[in-house]
């Protein structure tokens, strides 16, 4: 189920967009500007459409995985190849981009 979460996600909405994926992880397309983020898709590109039907920015929006059991964060997806931002690869490249989603992945989806 797709959710954007902009506040500390509950533990029934991160178990509604682990659904995809069995429970093991979540798809997400991240804003880095505003801080939120979209889950659940079976698709990055999901995710990301979610955000820019909500006024973000494609140019803020980067792909990643949350693997539930590890609490680890994954930077690859479709979405991040982007020459003209500098990333030309799957992975997110800039660790600038990196940290910035982490933080905001870890801080919207960990749950103590």
């Amino acid at each position: 189920m797709l959710i954007v979460i902009r506040q500390k996600a509950t533990s029934e909405e991160i178990n509604q967009m682990a659904e995809t994926y069995f429970g093991l992880m979540i798809k997400l397309a991240v804003d880095i500007d505003q801080e939120i983020l979209a889950g659940g898709g079976e698709l990055h590109a999901d995710c990301e459409q979610i955000l820019l039907d909500n006024d973000s920015i494609q140019e803020n929006i980067w792909g990643a995985d949350w693997y539930i059991k590890t609490k680890s964060v994954g930077f690859e997806s479709l979405i991040n190849i982007r020459p003209r931002q500098q990333n030309r690869s799957m992975e997110i490249q800039s660790l600038e981009i990196r940290n910035k989603v982490e933080k905001i992945v870890r801080y919207l989806l960990e749950i103590n």
